[in-house]
């Protein structure tokens, strides 16, 4: 009985949720590198109260996948880096395919599958590198062969690392000792449609050098005046749309033929709340302002001043924070959630109920279903589109309580 009455609490407090579509410019990473989260089952109700249409996974555990059907956010499934050698092979990625993708559709939306995660950057880098783009290739087979590659696309996420420089962003080259990798990683972009993605975080440049980069323009705030690139005279007034631009110069640097097809995307950026000491910036007021403001940006529809027609498109990391994440306290603090489903902070900045942006603006070049933008963006408003009620912080936390504590029973 107390369950029931929780359940009817829920249905009054959270708002139906429309279906979402790849129109969503903005999505969240869902990390689960922690023993105290709340159940998957859960998860689906507070990313709806934050008003994001896209999820970004790091594996493809059945029961989060299946936690999202039938609600219209769009996942991105990760292939993590441990199956990158199995996958490379034809018949290793029909068998991951067949066992982790097909079983899921259509009930739940899966638009991109990110194999491995900054894997030419990573520790494992010597080992890693050599699988990465056989297992694009053969996981995109598979897909083809299955029928899917129209419904799910196959790219992978890289570190900003692979730069080797990246300020002014016109003068950004990749490594010289990644380019026989990531040149035909780019080609197979181009071939397939994918897009190339980065984790990009502004936080990371001011802690390194907090008295040569102005707090304001990592914190990507309105009112800030700016930097010129000198390489081509346009004009920066955040951070993070340098560091896209700066990947777009370097795919031109390497592989103009791609650069002229192939649409860079941040499939990561955040700002910690809380860090060790000498971990400078790393507080709850500039997350709040840092996440507030790239939900902002990100709902303006715009683009990049190199690439102004191609709206940005970002995932926020993370959800919630991890606590078995290791490195430095900042690691385990990048949440916009506690694990009780409480906000790690307020965020000032409520999405607008309507986020689209039109239909040229938003395709993948060569992509099918996937690119398409179509319907429209949900909100943490009420579903009725006729009044614009928004909820405030404090309910949206009432809320993700109260649907933890119906899975808890």
């Amino acid at each position: 009985m107390a369950a029931l009455h929780l359940s009817l609490a829920l249905l009054i407090l959270l708002p139906s949720t429309p279906e979402a579509t790849s129109s969503a410019l903005l999505g969240i990473s869902y990390g689960r590198v922690g023993n105290n989260l709340p159940a998957a089952t859960s998860v689906p109700q507070i990313v709806a109260s934050l008003g994001v249409g896209r999820v970004r996974l790091y594996n493809a555990d059945p029961t989060t996948i299946r936690a999202f059907a039938n609600t219209g956010v769009e996942l991105v499934v990760g292939v993590p880096d441990e199956c990158l050698a199995t996958v490379s092979t034809p018949t290793g990625a029909s068998s991951w395919v067949r066992s982790n993708i097909a079983p899921a559709l259509p009930a739940t939306k899966i638009a991109f599958l990110t194999v491995g995660n900054e894997v030419l950057t990573s520790v494992n880098s010597s080992s890693l590198s050599r699988y990465l783009l056989p297992a694009m290739q053969c996981l995109h087979d598979a897909l083809a062969q299955a029928g899917l590659d129209k419904q799910v696309a196959v790219t992978t996420a890289h570190n900003l690392g692979v730069l080797a420089t990246s300020y002014p962003p016109s003068s950004a080259y990749f490594r010289k000792d990644l380019l026989p990798m990531l040149c035909p990683i780019l080609d197979f972009h181009a071939r397939a449609g994918s897009p190339f993605l980065v984790n990009a975080y502004p936080y990371f440049a001011y802690a390194e050098e907090p008295t040569g980069v102005e707090l304001e323009y990592a914190l990507l705030e309105p009112g800030h005046a700016g930097v010129a690139d000198p390489g081509t005279g346009l004009h920066y007034t955040n951070m993070l749309a340098a560091q896209v631009d700066a990947v777009y110069h370097a795919i031109a640097a390497a592989n103009s033929a791609a650069a002229r097809a192939v649409e860079v995307r941040v499939s990561e950026t955040g700002w910690p709340s809380a860090g060790d000491a000498n971990e400078t910036g790393a507080t709850p007021q500039n997350a709040a302002r840092y996440n507030g403001n790239v939900m902002r940006l990100v709902a303006q529809g715009k683009g990049t001043p190199l690439r102004p027609a191609a709206p940005l498109r970002v995932y926020m990391f993370a959800l919630f924070n991890e606590n078995m994440k290791p490195g430095p306290t900042s690691e385990r603090n990048y949440g916009l959630f506690k694990p009780d489903g409480t906000p790690a902070y307020e965020l000032s900045y409520r999405l607008p109920q309507d986020n689209t942006t039109s239909s040229s603006g938003g395709s993948i070049t060569g992509g099918g279903g996937y690119g398409s933008d179509n319907g429209r963006y949900y909100s943490i408003s009420a579903a009725a589109t006729a009044t614009m009620v928004w909820w405030t912080w404090p309910q949206v936390a009432v809320a993700a309580c109260v649907a933890v504590l119906v899975m808890a029973l």
